[in-house]
């Protein structure tokens, strides 16, 4: 559950608009009765200016709004001690560092740090903060597909594999998707509850919540079926003003054969080319590529609960185009700010969440376990 809207907003959003000597026009989250309308107001925004990879991602359960102005907003998760922000400030780019700046004055005037997690180069540049590389995400020009499976014998061989096990891949229609009792509606959210159920660690929220049909009317949802039954699926999301999909989740069960993730990827290239849209990304590898010391050695230590290196090198083996880093972005220490987005993706005490995700696997342990799924879950993070 996200956390309750509390006394964050006025006091910080009049300090924000004193320090610039402007109206106090800025708000935090709206109440709890008034969350719907917020995200329709954000999702209006981001269509104009959502650059950033995860900005569709903000409009999830977990996160409150702070609006500038009727072209800007940022979307974040109050941990107690920090307001830690999905991406960057969703506004014109001239505009970034002033709502960065504004947002920061109203989060200092509430007792809280502020921090921008998985960001990206262009608003590392406008920020002008200090920014800690946390991975890289792998991007695909669209264009480019068919040459990378001409030259992609492996990725040949599984999409191949899949198919030969009488897989097929297709687009979800609204009528499938909307209804809360459409049968395919419910075998995608059945098939997520299964994954959630065999995942080693306990659920985790901020930018790794799953909720594959948020505003569904905007994603491409793909469905892999065999004989008739749901196998697996694919929840991308659109990048407004970048003309890119982003695979946000992408999940298979234990009936799926060899080569089904492969196939779900492929057609997603192929429904981004048909959209307009010039790139494809996976999202987040964390801890991957030139990250600073310190994460590269909790790379090392994490293994057992994660397999950071598995998932980038799954990334890897699909031949992107190019890689692109991946930041998190703070007025002040980025080390206590990474703390902060660690609280923020456990959903409060990092001591909780271990105790949560020592008595899962011990429950795992003695059960059979629910789904299998590939090395990655397609999202920053999963």
């Amino acid at each position: 559950m996200p956390p309750r809207a509390g006394k964050c907003g006025r006091a910080g959003a009049a300090a924000a608009a004193r320090c610039y000597g402007r109206r106090p026009v800025t708000r935090s989250l709206h109440p709890h009765h008034d969350r719907p309308a917020a995200r329709r107001r954000a999702l209006d925004i981001l269509r104009g200016h959502g650059w950033v990879s995860v900005s569709f991602q903000l409009l999830e359960s977990d996160f409150r709004y702070w609006f500038d102005g009727d072209d800007a907003f940022v979307a974040y998760v109050d941990t107690g001690s920090a307001w830690v922000v999905g991406g960057a400030p969703v506004a014109p780019e001239a505009r970034l560092r002033e709502v960065a700046l504004r947002f920061t004055a109203a989060a200092r005037a509430s007792g809280r740090r502020a921090s921008f997690f998985a960001c990206e180069r262009r608003f590392v540049k406008a920020a002008r903060m200090r920014a800690l590389r946390v991975g890289e995400q792998p991007v695909w020009v669209t264009s480019e597909w068919e040459t990378v499976l001409r030259g992609n014998a492996s990725l040949r061989y599984q999409l191949r594999r899949a198919q030969r096990k009488g897989v097929t891949v297709r687009v979800a229609t609204a009528d499938e998707l909307a209804p809360a009792d459409a049968p395919v509606r419910r075998a995608i959210l059945q098939l997520g509850t299964q994954w959630l159920a065999a995942r080693r660690m306990a659920p985790m929220g901020f930018l790794v919540q799953l909720e594959p049909l948020t505003f569904a009317e905007e994603r491409t949802v793909l469905v892999a079926e065999r004989d008739g039954e749901l196998v697996a699926f694919l929840s991308a999301v659109p990048v407004y003003a970048r003309r890119r999909l982003f695979v946000e989740d992408l999940i298979r069960g234990r009936r799926a054969p060899n080569g089904t993730t492969e196939l779900l990827i492929d057609a997603a290239m192929r429904a981004a080319a048909v959209r307009g849209d010039d790139t494809v990304t996976l999202g987040l590898a964390p801890l991957a590529g030139a990250v600073p010391r310190p994460l590269r050695l909790a790379r090392a230590v994490s293994t057992p609960l994660y397999d950071f290196r598995g998932l980038r090198a799954f990334k890897a083996k699909l031949s992107p185009s190019r890689w692109e880093g991946v930041y998190l972005v703070a007025p002040g220490s980025t080390w206590l700010a990474l703390r902060d987005a660690l609280r923020a993706f456990a959903g409060g005490s990092l001591l909780r969440f271990g105790v949560r995700t020592l008595a899962k696997r011990i429950g795992a342990a003695v059960s059979d376990g629910a789904a299998q799924v590939e090395p990655e879950h397609g999202a920053p993070l999963r």
